[in-house]
């Protein structure tokens, strides 16, 4: 393993994740969910801002209308970054207090997918939704453990979707127009020893990337065959979810986490719950925005 990631934002987030790539501003927003932040990075003055929402942030994604749109504790909200406002659109789990929403992301459509999780991690508590671009919300997903990493084939054919207490990266039939899914199927399944599959994004080749939580690396795969085709080692062990950028779209950026570990881990990587990235020779994927292009 050659391969390391370097550290751009030493921010000691307590739970980094959620990364999303604004092509518009060459922006990367990025989310510490247990800290109750969301954060935009600038890669070209290597600043880092911040708001504060008083709950926990899952993900967020860049609506079409340059604002964002967050999954976070209490539902789905609208978000002003600039102004550091935000806004309720709809709270599907407004009765399940136990329950929080985890990752997300837009498909190809501009629909923005988002999971949720039991906070004492109780396996089937939780849901994968779907939020259409006029707001209106479906349940895509049930029984879910710990709803995470999302991505759809170039052709518009295929989800690939994880849920990490599987530890297995599924394949469903998708259709683009409606948003329907079926025909799951198991792809990838990883082994004890490799840490826990958690956020994921495409590159242009049809490759998948995995985050390794508690695995210490990225993974790359190929999903027609199950085979692990490249690994990026990352200089901290909770990786948490990656996703590509940069004006070329050749740089992958990785979320990690530092909440759970003990004083004498944190000695060895000081730098849990910063952002890492990577300059890679093979293009990503731009990160599609909520409403369509």
């Amino acid at each position: 393993m050659s391969k390391e990631a370097f550290l751009v934002v030493d921010e000691k987030a307590l739970l980094g994740e959620g990364p999303s790539w604004d092509d518009r501003k060459n922006v990367l927003y990025w989310v510490d969910i247990m800290g109750e932040n969301i954060h935009c990075y600038h890669p070209e003055t290597q600043k880092n801002q911040t708001i504060a929402v008083g709950q926990h942030p899952g993900a967020v994604v860049v609506h079409q209308s340059n604002e964002l749109i967050a999954a976070m504790q209490h539902g789905f909200y609208l978000v002003d970054f600039e102004q550091g406002t935000w806004k309720a659109i709809v709270d599907p789990e407004e009765n399940i207090p136990n329950n929080r929403f985890n990752d997300g992301k837009c498909d190809p459509a501009g629909r923005f997918w988002a999971g949720t999780m039991a906070y004492d991690k109780q396996r089937d508590q939780a849901f994968l939704y779907c939020l259409e671009s006029d707001y209106t919300l479906s349940v895509k997903l049930d029984n879910v453990g710990i709803s995470n990493g999302l991505a759809w084939d170039l052709d518009k054919n295929t989800m690939y979707y994880i849920d990490t207490p599987t530890r297995q990266v599924s394949a469903f039939d998708y259709d683009v127009t409606s948003g329907a899914i079926s025909n799951r199927r198991t792809i990838i399944t990883f082994s004890e020893d490799a840490g826990s599959p958690d956020g994921m994004t495409i590159d242009s080749e049809g490759m998948i990337w995995i985050a390794h939580y508690r695995g210490w690396k990225v993974s790359r795969w190929n999903p027609d065959n199950g085979e692990c085709i490249d690994e990026i080692k990352v200089p901290a062990s909770q990786v948490t979810s990656c996703v590509f950028g940069g004006e070329d779209l050749k740089t992958l950026y990785i979320t990690t986490a530092r909440n759970n570990l003990s004083d004498d881990q944190l000695l060895k990587e000081p730098h849990a719950g910063g952002v890492f990235a990577i300059n890679l020779d093979v293009k990503g994927t731009p990160s599609d925005r909520f409403g369509g292009v």
